[in-house]
């Protein structure tokens, strides 16, 4: 994917969860997936290619597993940030934009949201985001109030 992006200057790239095995006679039963891996595996696809696209990740921020496969268990900027806790927590005050949008649970809209709230005033909690969310609550691990 990266080197799509990074060599090729593609501007997208679209994922199909089809995998051979489902209905496929050559092969085992025991050796198919779960459906719901196929769509999982998809979807985080989407989800790296998104952190590459609008986020500034690279290649090389992006955690595999001892196989070189994405986690189906965890997002993969979440599994950035807990590979990387000498990043974190991160000051809301003073951070930048590009670090902001590596704290799992801040997207554009929010980290747009922060950067304009902080040159009226200084944000002083979570509260000072907006109004309360799962996303907010997660991010809320990764940040500091100072």
């Amino acid at each position: 994917m990266w080197g799509l992006y990074d060599r090729l200057h593609l501007k997208r790239i679209y994922f199909s969860a089809y995998q051979k095995g489902p209905g496929d006679a050559s092969v085992d039963a025991h050796k198919r997936q779960n459906p719901g891996d196929v769509f999982m595996r998809e979807h985080r696809l989407y989800q790296v290619d998104f952190l590459m696209r609008k986020y500034g990740f690279t290649e090389s921020d992006i955690c595999l597993d001892t196989r070189g496969n994405l986690s189906l268990d965890i997002d993969p900027k979440e599994h950035w940030a807990l590979q990387h806790p000498e990043f974190f927590p991160l000051e809301v005050n003073k951070a930048s934009k590009y670090e902001l949008l590596r704290v799992p649970g801040l997207g554009e809209i929010t980290v747009n949201r922060i950067l304009e709230q902080r040159k009226t005033a200084r944000i002083k909690n979570m509260d000072d985001l907006g109004r309360p969310s799962l996303r907010l609550k997660k991010a809320g691990g990764y940040l500091r109030f100072c």
